[in-house]
């Protein structure tokens, strides 16, 4: 049964009121622009950042191009300004749907008074190459087994001594890029060792707890070393949660 009659006066009436439809074109524009919003957010934090490691973090955020890195630190001055290039895509047609792809650029900031989830402003993209940047450093080894080796055996009926472990600590001579916390807790004390991460993997750190009759070290299982999973805290050495299944 043919219904094309019927929809004609439908359509000329849609058209009639006014509503507008955005093309294809602006639908893949503001789908490129939500992937520039989704990296600003990636790329917000507290922690002071250079112009590189900014820089660096961007270019690996999947479907972003760094063109443009400007400024010298997140917590000087305006911060630091971003010019990425993104794309997206929409669907054109009803009968015949075609993919319509746009690639277009936005303007980041990463500073500390940059409002959360604000949207990016679009910009002409730079001419010339995109900058490049140098690969992180590697992260100083975490000693598992000369941490296992000095920290202090406790018998059964003892308590776990603070300060003769914060010295088994000190007798390492730690890389100063690893940070270390102690804490006792009713005759047992926790430690952790850990060093900085990107806040997106998963974070390199040991706990230990030395407690009566028992003295352990560990890294915890990698899901639970992601950011939010509070595998690497000196209370998480203390009360470990079991591991995921």
């Amino acid at each position: 049964m043919r219904r094309y009659p019927l929809l004609i006066p439908l359509l000329l009436l849609t058209a009639g009121c006014g509503v507008l439809v955005p093309s294809a074109e602006d639908r893949a524009a503001d789908a490129a622009r939500e992937v520039a919003g989704k990296a600003g957010e990636r790329l917000d934090g507290r922690r002071p950042r250079t112009a590189e490691e900014v820089g660096r973090s961007a270019s690996s955020l999947d479907g972003v191009e760094v063109l443009r890195v400007t400024g010298t630190s997140t917590h000087d001055g305006d911060g630091i300004g971003v010019v990425v290039r993104t794309s997206g895509s929409a669907s054109e047609g009803w009968l015949a749907p075609e993919e319509v792809t746009v690639r277009r650029c936005f303007a980041l900031r990463v500073s500390p008074r940059t409002e959360w989830g604000a949207e990016p402003d679009g910009v002409d993209c730079p001419d010339g190459p995109p900058p490049a940047f140098a690969p992180p450093p590697e992260p100083p080894r975490l000693p598992y087994e000369e941490l296992r080796a000095e920290l202090p055996r406790v018998p059964e009926d003892g308590r776990a001594d603070e300060a003769g472990v914060r010295r088994a600590l000190a007798s390492l001579d730690l890389d100063p890029a690893i940070r270390t916390e102690v804490k006792a807790d009713g005759g047992r004390v926790g430690v952790l060792l850990s060093v900085e991460g990107n806040g997106f993997d998963a974070q390199d750190c040991l706990l230990a707890r030395v407690a009566p009759g028992s003295t352990e070290v560990w890294a915890p299982p990698r899901i639970q070393r992601m950011p939010g999973e509070g595998g690497c805290t000196v209370g998480f050495a203390l009360d470990p949660l079991p591991p995921p299944h």
